[in-house]
């Protein structure tokens, strides 16, 4: 079982015929003033294997810190059926979504583990942004 998407963003769903949409991938945070809350941050997963892997697997997440300190953590499963006759790949998607509460600035990642092994990590950023956009419009995104 492995991830074969993983990405944060401002949003995403997946319709009832398990097509994934996602909108505004980022990969860093600008905040007014710190400590903050990212509001309705969607995480989205991808998880891709192999039809000897049908039943339900493990999957935890965490967000941690520069120093390895958790700030997010959740435990899960997800549950694979069989697939039609002649599919050799399972897959499915997830969209999880989180209030994050930082701290300080700095450098963040979500780690992913399905079945107790890691098994990707999705680099996050946080920094102080200016408190006024520059002037002719050009503010920071």
């Amino acid at each position: 079982m492995n991830v074969d998407l993983a990405v944060t963003c401002d949003y995403a769903i997946i319709d009832r015929f398990g097509k994934l949409s996602i909108l505004g991938i980022f990969s860093h945070i600008w905040v007014v003033k710190l400590p903050a809350v990212h509001p309705r941050l969607h995480l989205v997963l991808h998880l891709k294997g192999r039809r000897t892997e049908i039943g339900e697997h493990g999957v935890r997440i965490r967000l941690l810190d520069d120093e390895g300190r958790e700030i997010i953590n959740g435990d899960g499963t997800v549950t694979f059926a069989e697939p039609p006759a002649g599919v050799l790949d399972i897959s499915a998607g997830c969209v999880l979504v989180f209030d994050v509460p930082f701290q300080r600035a700095g450098k963040y990642r979500f780690e992913i583990s399905i079945d107790d092994e890691v098994k990707t990590e999705i680099p996050l950023t946080v920094a102080v942004g200016p408190s006024s956009p520059a002037p002719g419009g050009g503010g920071v995104h």
